[in-house]
């Protein structure tokens, strides 16, 4: 599991093929106000989405400062990455369908193990459908 934000971008880096990342923002709302982490239960809401070339990223605060300059109301960022061919990084034209199933995924539940979560604090996050 990826840790810190700098390892993920570091990974992006290194691919063979360039990398466009694409986040979703979402808001929780817990329905269960247990104390223990594991125990926590409510729901997600995607809030917005954005892709961006690594490059253009520098560091998690940096992240979370520009994000909270559109909208403040997100608790967890999912992450993924999106690879190009031929030495050419995805357009963002190109990044629009899987940011859709991103936020398709996270609304419902399904195949949320498969990205990259973390909270504000940049605390990596496991999540599991119930």
């Amino acid at each position: 599991m990826i840790s810190m934000f700098s390892d993920l971008l570091e990974m992006a880096n290194e691919q063979t093929a360039p990398q466009r990342l694409l986040f979703l923002f979402a808001a929780t709302d817990e329905s269960n106000k247990s104390k223990k982490r594991e125990d926590k239960k409510g729901t997600i809401t995607p809030t917005m989405v954005v892709d961006k070339l690594p490059s253009e990223l520098t560091d998690f605060p940096a992240l979370v400062k520009e994000a909270d300059s559109i909208n403040k109301e997100w608790n967890f960022v999912f992450i993924a990455s999106l690879s190009g061919d031929h030495n050419t990084a995805p357009t963002s034209e190109h990044a629009e369908p899987f940011l859709d199933t991103m936020t398709n995924d996270v609304t419902i539940g399904k195949n949320i193990n498969r990205y990259v979560v973390f909270d504000r604090q940049e605390n990596p996050i496991e999540l599991s459908a119930s």
